[in-house]
């Protein structure tokens, strides 16, 4: 079992996504906030935190936990994950080498570039209401 965090980055109304770059072994080619797994004797914050930084090269300030879930990727393999609210003031984006491009996205953009899961629980946890038009 993998406890992992993802950013929900709001910035100007818009959401940062990420794509992964074509030759990941996971996700290949597919948008999705940045984040990933919680490290051994690490709190939460301290990895979504680290994960923002590492991913886009941004500070982040966290707001809140907004929903968890969990999947399982293989047979073996379950996924616990802890999206939470956050806020960038500023800041460049510096994409690590697991990444080839980034957006601040729209809603209607976040809809047509987040995979299907994703999206359904942006849908079920009422994201889209954190957003402007």
């Amino acid at each position: 079992m993998i406890v992992a965090v993802k950013g929900i980055i709001i910035k100007d109304g818009k959401v940062l996504i990420i794509k992964r770059n074509n030759h990941a072994r996971v996700g290949g080619g597919t948008w999705e906030c940045p984040g990933g797994k919680v490290e051994f004797g690490e709190d939460l914050e301290s990895a979504m935190k680290r994960e923002a930084k590492e991913e886009a090269g941004l500070e982040i300030q966290i707001n809140k936990i907004l929903y968890a879930t969990s999947f399982q990727t293989d047979p073996t393999r379950q996924v616990v994950l802890i999206t939470y609210l956050c806020h960038c003031e500023a800041g460049d984006i510096l994409l690590s080498d697991e990444h080839s491009e980034y957006l601040w996205a729209t809603k209607d953009q976040l809809k047509t570039l987040l995979p299907k899961n994703i999206l359904a629980d942006f849908e079920k946890n009422d994201i889209f209401t954190l957003l402007k038009s």
